[in-house]
């Protein structure tokens, strides 16, 4: 059996490889949050998910599969990453209320043994409903949205913020699990024929 590694510590992401049956470990990479440029946040999320991936890789040998993912959200041509406190989780969300945007996850896969490389992205537009100030307070006191891109979660009680998506719902979780498994398909892993080899 070929052995996967996810390079991030996010529940969401485990939980999306728990769901099509990979099994995994998880080494979490030790390189600081990349602020993503603006200008091309498709590039940078990519970007960032390789060095993720290549600082756990350093750390590993033999025929091991390297998983790394960043989630960016992107509205007004500004990267909205995860707020530094309660007061910037309402900023963001009082800026999405009532408008769309989009979520662009890149993602990068290495095969340490072979150094074989690859990586995609996806991206998903997101429309929010409005908000009352009540609402965005409530929701930010419940803590779910501070580890967040965006300051929400769409799979938790930020589903009550949304009215429509359209693209990948995966990929607003922190992964999109259909593009990635594409890629593995490359590197011998096929989840949907149980094939790890």
């Amino acid at each position: 059996m070929k052995r996967i590694v996810l390079a991030s510590t996010s529940p969401r992401r485990r939980e999306l490889l728990n769901q099509i049956g990979l099994s995994f470990d998880i080494i979490p990479s030790s390189t600081l949050e990349k602020d993503i440029d603006s200008s091309d946040p498709i590039q940078g999320s990519i970007e960032a998910a390789e060095i993720k991936a290549l600082n756990v890789a350093a750390k590993l040998s033999g025929d091991v599969l390297v998983i790394a993912a960043d989630t960016v959200v992107v509205i007004d041509g500004m990267v909205l990453g995860k707020p530094k406190d309660k007061d910037e989780a309402k900023s963001i969300l009082r800026r999405l209320s009532g408008r769309v945007h989009e979520v662009i996850t890149g993602f990068f896969v290495i095969n340490v043994l072979t150094d074989k490389r690859s990586s995609g992205y996806e991206r998903t537009r997101v429309w929010f409903r409005q908000l009352t100030e009540e609402e965005i307070t409530s929701y930010v006191e419940s803590g779910e949205p501070m580890d967040k891109a965006g300051a929400y979660g769409i799979q938790d009680l930020g589903s009550l913020l949304i009215k429509r998506i359209e693209g990948c719902y995966f990929n607003v979780v922190g992964l999109p699990i259909s593009s990635l498994c594409e890629v593995l398909k490359d590197f011998g892993v096929n989840p949907l024929l149980r094939i790890n080899s």
